[in-house]
This record gives C-alpha cells, sequence and structure tokens, in this order.
C-alpha cells in the first residue's frame, strides 16, 4: 500500500520514503517495543459531504489530532486505524471509503515517564460517518468532535493536517 501512494507535497514525499526505509529496516516496526518509533494508523473520518472532520483533543499530547494510534503487531495498518477511530470516538457509522492510504506523517513524540522520545511512523486512511451521529471522548481524549473543516484548521497547527484538509477539499490534483 505505501508503495502504490502518491505524496501531493515534498514534506509528505520525505516522510513515505521514511516510512518505507523504516518498515524495510525493522521487522518489528509494528510493535511499540520498537524505543527508536513504531508504525502506527489513523483515521482523517469526514462527513459524506467532506465538509466535516473528526478530531480529539489529545490527552497525553494536549493537541487536536486525528484518531489513531499503535498497531501494537498488526500489520494491516488499516485495520488498526479503524480500531483506535472505533475506540476513540464510539463511532458505529464508520466506514473506510477504500484501503489506499490516505497521507503519511513521521512526527515526533516527547519523553513521557519511563517512554524514551522516539516517531511515529503514521499511515492514515479516509473514513467517512454520519455527521448526525455524536462522537464520544475516550480515555485517550478530553474532548471528540465534529469540526468543520475551517475551524479544524485553526484549532489544529501541525503542517500534516492541513494537508489532509487540503486534501479533502480537493486541493490537490
Amino acid at each position: 500500500m505505501l508503495e502504490a501512494h502518491r505524496p501531493v507535497d515534498a514534506r509528505e514525499q520525505v516522510a513515505l520514503l521514511a516510512i518505507l526505509a523504516f518498515v524495510r529496516s525493522h521487522g518489528e516496526c509494528f510493535e511499540r517495543s520498537l524505543l527508536a518509533g513504531h508504525v502506527t494508523g489513523s483515521s482523517w473520518i469526514t462527513s459524506e459531504d467532506g465538509l466535516s472532520v473528526v478530531l480529539l483533543r489529545h490527552v497525553k499530547l494536549d493537541r487536536w489530532l486525528q484518531p489513531g494510534g499503535h498497531a501494537d503487531g498488526d500489520s494491516d495498518v488499516a485495520r488498526v486505524a479503524l480500531r483506535e477511530a472505533r475506540e476513540e470516538t464510539a463511532l458505529r457509522s464508520l466506514r473506510i471509503v477504500d484501503r489506499k492510504v490516505f497521507d503519511v506523517d513521521v512526527h515526533a513524540i516527547p519523553a513521557r515517564g519511563a517512554e524514551p522520545a522516539h516517531l511515529h511512523y503514521d499511515v492514515r486512511f479516509l473514513f467517512h460517518a454520519d455527521r448526525t451521529e455524536r462522537p464520544v471522548p475516550s480515555g485517550e481524549a478530553h474532548e471528540v468532535a465534529w469540526l468543520s473543516l475551517d475551524d479544524a484548521s485553526g484549532l489544529a497547527p501541525e503542517e500534516s493536517i492541513w494537508r489532509m484538509i487540503h486534501k479533502t477539499c480537493g486541493g490537490f490534483g
């Protein structure tokens, strides 16, 4: 799936190459016990019309992010993304748009307690959900909400989230 993905900009291209190199050189890349970093799966959840997105305010990082998390040994990263989205939002209407990679990103996770700083090699998939269904936060999030793309852009300063918003709007082509 990663080899078939076509990045939309130079930053995403750098992230894709880094993830490919990491996966090829670390057989245990899906295990969080790999202290240098590990593959994670995330969900970019939009309404059918593409005008709203689900973001959560992460407990540990205190930032607005898309749902996602550790693979914990599962190499089917799309399945990981779905599992994490269900756990973190409780949305029952979630459905994957297709099993193609929507976006990739590599980001640093700061040290916390006994856990050293490390990298998340994040593979993201596009999901739709019913906009009328209210998401419910889990222990991973202070809040989870449907947001307009403009509101999401204002709350989440990460470049990769802006890129996914731009992709949702059809801004790359």
